[in-house]
């Protein structure tokens, strides 16, 4: 049976690390809601993801850096950006006094 939830629901206000829930998965996607609260990648990790990934804050603010040209992205609520497979990127910044909400939808390169 069909069960409707809310993206916004179930979040606990406490958030020691960052809360991340697989939404849905087929052969070729993966979607994921990750809940960030001044979360950042740990120093010197960076992401080198095998699959492209779509990504929307739904909420909050965040910044990304990317490893090719030392590119700095400032995402706020509703913005959204294809992070093509490899592009090594790391999370410096979420906003600390809110939850910064994303909806990550990765997709299996051909």
């Amino acid at each position: 049976m069909n069960r409707v939830k809310n993206i916004f629901a179930e979040i606990p206000e406490q958030l020691p690390q960052e809360l991340i829930e697989e939404m849905a998965r087929g052969e070729q996607v993966r979607i994921e809601r990750i809940v960030s609260k001044g979360h950042a990648s740990s120093p010197g990790f960076w992401y080198d993801q095998e699959d492209d990934e779509w990504v929307i804050l739904l909420a909050g603010e965040a910044r990304l850096l990317f490893e090719d040209g030392d590119k700095l992205v400032s995402l706020r609520s509703g913005d959204h950006m294809l992070i093509p497979a490899h592009s090594r990127h790391r999370v410096i910044w979420t906003h600390p006094d809110q939850q910064t909400i994303w909806l990550a939808v990765w997709l299996r390169s051909q």
